[in-house]
């Protein structure tokens, strides 16, 4: 099979736009999921039921049903309630919603595996739960929290991908844009995944960046 060399340099920059959205959504996105991850595994450990009730819901819904139909429910369902969202900010959301489900469950297990000998030590000394939380908990899940937060950034990354099904301009959906004027899908898949991968291990680089930095600290 012989490639065509043409196509692949005229098709270079047009993927490189759609990886500035891919990026722009994925930024976002792991920026939202990242903080409404980490408060919903605190609530997990709230004094109040309905909390821990709702954090449990949350979590079991995301992690029982697939991805795509939960970008479906953004982008089609939401406009029912009267929550009109652009196809870039459907895609951000939904990647959020997703992300903030397993990094719940990522914060919540590494509280839970500190040893309970250290909040009820602090506890005697007069702290209260949201100091012991703050103060002895927290600081301690950074570094053991690492690995499998990356793990679901990665995964976030990749996810990405299905937002070309709501038409959002990013890398797979540029792609599929060439190939239906060209009809060349094996260069430009290719050129996608070549491209995912430079994102992919970028992020796993920074990511042994910082590990490396919490070891040493």
């Amino acid at each position: 099979m012989t490639l065509d060399w043409s196509i692949i340099r005229e098709a270079i920059p047009l993927l490189a736009q759609g990886v500035v959205a891919t990026v722009k959504i994925s930024v976002l996105a792991i920026v939202f999921g990242t903080v409404a991850g980490f408060l919903l595994g605190l609530g997990s450990f709230s004094g109040l039921a309905p909390i821990r009730w709702f954090v449990r819901g949350y979590v079991d819904f995301v992690r029982g049903t697939p991805l795509l139909v939960q970008v479906f429910l953004v982008y089609f369902a939401l406009p029912v309630v009267g929550i009109n969202l652009s196809e870039f900010w459907a895609g951000v959301v939904a990647l959020s919603f997703n992300a903030a489900g397993f990094i719940a469950e990522i914060v919540r297990a590494n509280i839970e595996a500190i040893d309970r000998g250290q909040t009820e030590a602090a506890r005697s000394i007069g702290m209260t739960p949201r100091q012991v939380l703050v103060f002895i908990l927290l600081p301690q899940i950074f570094r053991p929290v690492l690995p499998p937060l990356t793990n679901e950034l990665i995964t976030l990354v990749k996810g990405s991908s299905l937002l070309s099904v709501i038409s959002v301009y990013e890398l797979t959906r540029a792609g599929q844009a060439i190939i239906s004027v060209h009809f060349v899908p094996f260069e430009i898949y290719a050129l996608i995944a070549i491209y995912y991968y430079v994102l992919i291990s970028a992020l796993a680089w920074l990511s042994r960046a910082l590990e490396r930095r919490l070891h040493v600290a």
